[in-house]
């Protein structure tokens, strides 16, 4: 088999999303950590390559650049359709970065027009009528206005688009999903024939997922979340380019100690760490300020830690509130302090290794990035799902890490207890 799917995801949170989609799928699917060397095969056997760049917040010409040399290495290993895979929330800035990367690749490719669709029904996250939905509420009443990186303050994905591109963005309303994937291939086909380059689409379900997926088949490139993806697989085996395969999400037994690295300032991941304090388990706060000061908090907490590690995790966490926040972010600066907790947390991740942790949550993609390139993987087997969008994950090589990566806006307050539990 060679590689029939080939995915670029701009974090490490969201690849690994993505693949838990293809997976549940029953589509073989490795996820790979930064861009593989040019000479470099995809793992054998795999049917979706995801390739994983932190790419979300850096400048927008390099996350251009780091997306179109994946892409040329997927094209140089056979990969008939390409995914781009941005967060659920749509997580940019004016500036970009998902409509300037969306748009080289579309220019990379040939491909005259793709499609946008961040929706995860799953998650609460849908779209209608241009519209970025959190559940109920507005994208930009949902706390993705506070996020320290890319506030979102409009929700109107037409508008953010056009902003990011300079134009040619177009809408496929809900009422055209609601009539099916060949509706909804006219409606592409007319938008991109008067002009538009860039066609957003509603979806409410997954059943309106799935119909985009299916009107997706021709398409050289597909944006979106991760829940348009879960309709390609369909399309693919219908074309026999698919094994059958009952086992996708399998992985070896795992052992190990436990622990959970948290970075995320998500109301989620919020609400996570005051779920795992609530019910009497061990916990650590990583403070930016100390971090400046000099302390050496990483050697702390490594001690705090050792001896607490088990078969029952401990947490050490840098999250704080939007207010709390906003305090370090004046006195410190946002790029100084985020940089001080991603190279703290990296630090922590290598030493509780070191420890003997080979069960290991991390929570935000920001923290994940820097913790799985601390840690020196390049590549993970997808296994079984913990929560919509989060999957365990295997490491491939030595030592056998077995990783959850959760994006900071998923899962429920019992997340963190409940991972370990599905591992099990």
């Amino acid at each position: 088999m060679t590689v029939v799917l080939g995915c670029i995801a701009d974090d490490f949170t969201g690849a690994t999303d993505l693949a838990n989609t293809l997976v549940k799928e029953g589509m073989r699917t490795v996820q790979m950590i930064g861009c593989p060397a040019r000479d470099e095969p995809p793992p054998e056997g795999a049917e979706a390559v995801v390739v994983a760049l932190k790419s979300r917040t850096i400048p927008a010409a390099e996350a251009v650049r780091q997306s179109v040399e994946a892409l040329r290495w997927l094209q140089r290993n056979g990969a008939r359709q390409y995914f781009f895979k941005y967060c659920s929330t749509f997580d940019s800035t004016d500036d970009g970065n998902i409509g300037p990367v969306a748009a080289a690749l579309v220019d990379a490719l040939g491909a005259g027009f793709t499609v946008f669709c961040p929706a995860f029904p799953g998650n609460r996250r849908t779209v209608y009528q241009g519209h970025l939905f959190v559940g109920d509420a507005l994208l930009s009443e949902s706390g993705m206005q506070h996020h320290p990186l890319t506030p979102m303050t409009d929700p109107n994905l037409v508008r953010v688009l056009g902003r990011q591109t300079g134009g040619g963005v177009g809408l496929v309303p809900c009422e055209v999903v609601d009539r099916g994937s060949e509706a909804i291939r006219d409606a592409m086909t007319v938008g991109s024939r008067g002009g538009q380059r860039f066609l957003v689409v509603d979806a409410l379900s997954d059943a309106h997922l799935k119909s985009i997926g299916r009107a997706c088949r021709d398409l050289a490139l597909i944006t979106g979340g991760s829940g348009i993806a879960m309709g390609l697989p369909a399309n693919y085996r219908a074309q026999g380019l698919l094994g059958n395969y009952d086992d996708a999400a399998s992985l070896p037994p795992a052992d190990g100690r436990c622990a959970i690295l948290a970075g995320s300032c998500s109301r989620a991941t919020l609400a996570q760490i005051d779920h795992f304090r609530r019910s009497g388990s061990d916990l650590f706060q990583l403070d930016p300020r100390r971090l400046a000061a000099g302390d050496e908090i990483v050697g702390e907490v490594l001690e705090w830690a050792r001896s607490r590690l088990g078969d029952r995790p401990v947490l050490i966490y840098s999250s704080a509130s939007p207010e709390d926040l906003a305090a370090v972010h004046e006195q410190l600066g946002r790029t100084r302090s985020g940089e001080m907790i991603e190279g703290a947390m990296a630090s922590v991740a290598r030493g509780l290794v070191g420890a003997g942790v080979r069960r290991l949550v991390v929570a935000g993609g920001e923290t994940s990035g820097a913790v799985v390139s601390a840690l020196g993987v390049k590549a993970l087997r997808i296994g079984s799902e913990i929560s919509p969008g989060v999957p365990w994950t295997m490491s491939l090589g030595e030592p056998s890490l077995f990783l959850a990566l959760k994006s900071g806006n998923f899962g429920e307050p019992d997340f963190f207890q409940r991972a370990f539990e599905v591992l099990r």
